[in-house]
């Protein structure tokens, strides 16, 4: 889809003062104002945050009942349960907990839910089929079970307590758990919104750990150093696509240093390599569209514990196993995914008139629900519009949404909750469950209600933060941007704009990539030849030889040590 172009113009004075304040570029003091950092003292914990420079978590909400509860199970014995969620977020968090907690000599176990069989988060015969038989006292969640009332209900007449760690939306009254550590409960004020429920529970280990060192619980055996969790915090993370800014920053900052420093768990040295990327060169890209992915994979196509294991493993010969079969898991989840998403682009162009409503709403009986999440990202991508896809069978529908800027999608399912048996997630994306025969209706609803929001955005907006000259490309410019990473959501990677951009050397690469040299005329000048990479061209674009205007990314492109700069072509 033919995006918008918007070049944003920052500030001058504030662009001069950052750029004396740092001695910087005046391109990254742009980029820095772009990001709403304006302060010297900004820009520098921006630029420099660690591990101290974490808020303290001791004033989440429950924070102090769940952590006095975890020394009770951890003094008497009790049998504890972490029950995770299956996607990256869930899967990591369940990892480093269990981790934590077997350190400490808790009687500790974890349960991941089948996908496709159980569904998500903590239910009812979770309880009574595997809670009560194997005597667990004490229910700790990891990434869900902010809306499993009838289950904590029953739990809790079993003598089954149940602490809920969590980072969902909770609508209406959250559950009678013994404790509720979600940010996003409405009497939590303690400001952390923006965490992955990785980084909830990473929260929950700091506090369990002063607790336990308050009432010198360490003194025979060495204090766990939690910066050694920061590579799986920082995978949960960034997987989860949640703003990487304040305390996700630090994660995932301090997260890809560990990684890259090659102090690696077996299961992450495993994963790296069955992805075929290098640990020292590591970024979030490859944790968000290679390493993440694969993780997934697991809970996607066969069951999530698999992913768990590896995370897990301490023998890099099992490690390397278990990576090699989720390897195999995403190639089998990237066929399926390619084949429903050309299904719907032909039923679309079939059925044009579809495009006239605001919102999109496709069910089919063979479509895998393990994978129509993803699918759901690429319609979104293709469309700009808010998606729903639900799979059918035996006369019940499993959906996953995904949303635009600006159209809160878990509100949109708010607005029709009598449609749904279930539904549960955030502003961006979201699951349900229906009655098929309930699926007609509840596509009029969702539209009406994403109309009543009043967006009506036809197509996406490519915010470009710099008009950027080929001979003001540097090194020392190009070290400054990395300097801002980690990049994601909340922190884009800068994007430029350049005019006059002509080819001097092509060549294709696989089916649709393109590796270029560019040169850019301006007036009488040449510039400097730079390196260029074009990913899923078109054919007409592998002809075309002259750029009027481009919109890009600068980064290094390093291999066989060297590094050598290069830019990204996104749009032309």
């Amino acid at each position: 889809m033919k995006k918008n172009w918007k070049i944003l113009q920052p500030d001058t004075d504030a662009v001069k003062k950052i750029c004396n304040a740092l001695n910087c570029s005046p391109v990254t003091a742009a980029i820095l104002v772009n990001r709403n950092i304006v302060s010297e003292a900004e820009v520098r914990h921006f630029l420099n945050a660690g591990l101290n420079d974490l808020r303290p978590p001791f004033s989440m909400k429950d924070m102090d009942i769940a952590v006095r509860r975890i020394y009770t199970a951890i003094q008497h014995n009790e049998k504890i349960l972490i029950f995770g969620d299956y996607d990256a977020d869930g899967i990591t968090a369940a990892a480093i907990l269990f981790e934590f907690l077997q350190y400490t000599g808790a009687n500790v176990s974890y349960y991941i839910p089948h996908r496709v069989k159980e569904g998500y988060s903590l239910q009812t015969f979770h309880i009574s089929a595997y809670a009560v038989p194997h005597k667990i006292r004490l229910i700790i969640t990891a990434d869900c079970g902010s809306k499993s009332h009838d289950a904590v209900d029953l739990a809790k007449s079993q003598g089954i307590d149940v602490i809920i760690t969590d980072h969902h939306d909770i609508e209406g009254h959250p559950p009678h758990a013994l404790a509720i550590v979600n940010p996003k409960r409405p009497d939590c004020t303690a400001g952390f919104e923006h965490l992955a429920g990785v980084g909830v529970v990473f929260f929950l280990m700091i506090c369990l750990r002063k607790h336990l060192r308050d009432i010198n619980f360490w003194k025979d055996r060495p204090e766990p150093n939690l910066k050694h969790f920061c590579d799986l915090v920082a995978l949960g993370t960034i997987a989860d696509v949640v703003p990487l800014v304040k305390e996700n920053r630090i994660f995932s900052k301090i997260g890809i240093e560990l990684i890259r420093s090659g102090a690696l768990r077996p299961g992450i040295r495993a994963l790296i390599k069955a992805s075929g990327i290098s640990n020292t060169a590591i970024d979030t890209d490859d944790i968000a569209f290679r390493l993440g992915p694969r993780l997934n994979a697991a809970g996607r196509m066969a069951h999530a514990k698999t992913a768990v294991e590896l995370l897990s493993a301490k023998d890099a010969e099992d490690a390397g196993e278990i990576a090699r079969s989720l390897n195999l898991m995403n190639q089998e989840r990237q066929r399926i995914e390619k084949k429903i998403f050309e299904d719907i682009v032909a039923y679309v162009n079939d059925h044009s008139d579809i495009l006239r409503q605001q919102t999109l709403v496709l069910s089919n009986s063979g479509w895998h629900e393990g994978v129509i999440g993803i699918v759901a990202s690429r319609v979104v991508e293709k469309y700009f519009r808010p998606v729903i896809l639900i799979s059918t069978r035996n006369g019940m529908g499993k959906g996953s949404g995904r949303s635009i800027p600006g159209v809160n999608i878990h509100e949109g399912l708010l607005a029709c909750a009598d449609d749904l048996e279930f539904f549960g997630g955030h502003a961006m994306a979201a699951g349900l469950t229906m009655k098929s025969e309930n699926i007609r209706q509840f596509q009029e609803h969702f539209e009406n209600a994403v109309r009543n929001m009043g967006q009506n955005a036809v197509s996406p907006t490519l915010i470009i933060d710099h008009e950027l000259n080929f001979e003001d490309i540097s090194d020392e410019l190009i070290d400054e941007l990395e300097s801002l990473a980690p990049f994601g959501e909340g922190n884009p990677e800068p994007l430029f704009t350049a005019v006059n951009v002509r080819v001097s050397a092509s060549k294709i690469l696989g089916e649709n990539h393109r590796r270029m040299t560019l040169r850019q005329q301006i007036s009488d000048r040449t510039s400097r030849a730079v390196s260029a990479i074009q990913f899923n061209i078109g054919a007409d674009a592998a002809l075309r030889n002259h750029f009027e205007r481009m919109v890009f990314r600068l980064r290094w492109n390093r291999w066989n040590g060297k590094r050598t700069a290069q830019i990204v072509v996104e749009e032309v």
